[in-house]
């Protein structure tokens, strides 16, 4: 399933950013991460390496 990002939970670190094998997961104006589930392939890659648990599957 494709991820989401809570906005609100969100600190900006880009951790998920690097980790994301297909660049699904850029940064907003707001400086927080975004997805785009159009492109995510499943993988899961993103979730372990936030630091807040901002990211979940959909």
């Amino acid at each position: 399933m494709p991820v989401k990002v809570d906005q609100d939970t969100c600190i900006g670190c880009e951790a998920c950013v690097s980790t994301c094998p297909v660049e699904s997961l850029s940064m907003n104006a707001d400086g927080k991460s975004q997805e785009d589930t159009s492109t995510c392939i499943d993988c899961g890659a993103c979730i372990p390496t936030c630091p807040v648990s901002a990211i979940s599957e959909i």
